[in-house]
């Protein structure tokens, strides 16, 4: 019983690099071919960033005034398709300060955010400082 050599395979097929031959040496010869252009129909996405057309001044807390408490507040906000804050999520700032930043902002209006022609709705992050008069 002797080791037979296996037999010459050319052309095995298309892979995905290509033909494969195979010779009686184990030898693997490739032959790329180049991959064939297809037509896509790319779909370019641009986002126009919307604007803030109306911005109410929150009201200073009194509390917050007396203890002379300044600093941010940080809001994560949806803006619908027609530019009014519809949620609003309080992620920091002194509690005496928050609740008047998000009064506030939820009276905001916002020219709406264009996606493709079309006005969606985003998520943004909202920074209101609370400054005391020197």
């Amino acid at each position: 019983m002797g080791i037979e050599t296996p037999p010459s395979i050319t052309n095995l097929g298309p892979t995905s690099v290509g033909f494969l031959n195979v010779s009686a040496t184990g030898a693997v010869d490739p032959t790329l071919s180049h991959p064939t252009a297809t037509a896509h129909n790319m779909r370019v996405s641009s986002m126009m960033q919307g604007m803030l057309v109306r911005r109410i001044e929150p009201r200073y807390p009194p509390p917050a005034i007396a203890a002379r408490i300044e600093g941010p507040v940080k809001i994560r906000a949806i803006i619908s398709r027609e530019g009014i804050i519809t949620q609003a999520q309080l992620l920091s700032g002194n509690p005496l300060l928050s609740g008047a930043a998000l009064e506030a902002i939820r009276q905001w209006r916002y020219k709406p955010y264009i996606l493709n022609g079309e006005p969606v709705e985003v998520e943004t992050e909202i920074t209101v400082n609370f400054t005391l008069g020197r």
